[in-house]
């Protein structure tokens, strides 16, 4: 078996990925365990690298605000604002303080200095303006979305006046209530303003469509890109607050799938634009369904992989990353039944894994799930390792 298991092993570089691939694919997603080790985005940078220099690769999206990443983008591709700036507006989650980040965005905008537009790198954040702790106003995607349309379409078209939106939204602080997470009572998702900001919002959407041959013609493809960003976000923002007003069962499930289904329209864009290179938890990635338990509760869910699979079939391709130990957290040498502990026993530091061999080469008997000591850390599922197409194994995580 040890044999067996140590023949499905290369070492981890961009290519041996890609042998893993039918074709290359549009979205190449690189799952982590655990988020803020520096370990892992630096590996994630340098396969980034690789994948511009040997495979065309334009662009990488990571778990992150999708209305944030502007700003990043806006800096790699032409340079607006600072470095410092950048680092400080244009991530969510924290990810800012990261050095790895701060490396990848330096990089990239130095890659970028000088060359023609149409070879330029890109940054996407494909998350939805949401926290653990509660979700944003829709009020700056709303907003930029009817600023966009006001601008190019006749007026007699929109729906509502600027001063109608803001009226409507009234206070930020209304929607970003971090209390309404653990009580419906206290969100505004489903106030009779936040009923009407949705049917707003849909008609703007509806007229972003309608109006497209007028605005591609009259509009950079860029801006045109970004409108659509603003409408799926101005939407799916305010359906999320919908929901964190429900008092049904259903509230959970439907607060982590809309999360989700946010991720995955703007992967689906991205696709479109790719190939690129995507960055996030294993759970949001993989091709099967997830799970958790919240408050006791068990949740099943679609995750953003899964729905971008089911329509991208081979042009969407999932990795795991697994690792061994992250001692400063708790997390020490796995048990030698786990997939870790079988993975552990390699002599090699890093490498990547055939994942469907080394699920043919286990058989029937899948390896035991390994219990995660720490909340933050998330072992592999040895019932996923045939759906998924390699597993990047590192084996220790220092402390960054």
């Amino acid at each position: 078996m040890a044999t067996e298991i140590k023949d499905t092993a290369h070492a981890v570089e961009a290519a041996a990925i890609m042998r893993l691939l039918p074709a290359r694919p549009r979205l190449l997603a690189l799952g982590e365990p655990t988020h803020g080790e520096d370990t892992l985005l630096d590996l994630r940078n340098e396969l980034f690298r690789q994948l511009v220099e040997q495979e065309g690769y334009r662009t990488i999206a990571i778990e992150s605000d999708c209305l944030m990443g502007l700003v990043v983008d806006d800096y790699v591709t032409s340079g607006t604002g600072t470095l410092d700036e950048v680092m400080g507006h244009g991530f969510s989650h924290g990810w800012g303080t990261s050095a790895a980040n701060r490396e990848l965005v330096r990089w990239m905008r130095a890659y970028n200095d000088g060359r023609p537009a149409s070879d330029r790198l890109r940054f996407a954040g494909f998350d939805g303006p949401l926290e653990i702790t509660g979700a944003a106003s829709p009020r700056q995607a709303l907003t930029a979305l009817h600023g966009y349309l006001a601008d190019r379409v006749d007026a007699d078209l929109l729906p509502c006046t600027g001063e109608t939106l803001d009226r409507l939204l009234g206070a930020d602080e209304r929607w970003t209530n971090s209390a309404a997470m653990m009580d419906p009572t206290q969100s505004v998702g489903q106030s009779a303003e936040a009923k009407e900001l949705r049917l707003l919002a849909d008609d703007l959407v509806t007229l972003l469509d309608m109006q497209t041959p007028h605005l591609l013609a009259a509009t950079p493809r860029d801006d045109w890109d970004r409108a659509w960003l603003y409408g799926r976000t101005a939407t799916g923002l305010l359906r999320y607050h919908y929901w964190m007003a429900d008092t049904s069962p259903a509230r959970m499930t439907w607060l982590v799938a809309l999360r989700d289904q946010m991720m995955a329209h703007n992967l689906r864009t991205l696709a479109e634009r790719g190939p690129a290179l995507v960055h996030a938890h294993n759970g949001h990635l993989q091709r099967e369904k997830s799970t958790t338990r919240m408050a006791g509760t068990p949740l099943e869910w679609w995750s953003a992989g899964a729905l971008v699979s089911a329509q991208l079939g081979e042009e969407y391709a999932f990795v795991a990353t697994a690792l061994g130990t992250i001692r400063h957290q708790g997390v020490d040498t796995p048990p030698p039944d786990t997939v870790e502990g079988l993975l552990y026993a390699l002599p090699e530091d890093r490498c990547v894994i055939d994942a469907p061999r080394l699920a043919t080469a286990l058989g029937d008997t899948l390896p035991a799930p390994r219990m995660s000591p720490w909340f933050g850390y998330s072992p592999l599922d040895p019932a996923h390792l045939a759906g998924t197409h390699g597993i990047v194994f590192v084996k220790d995580v220092p402390q960054s």
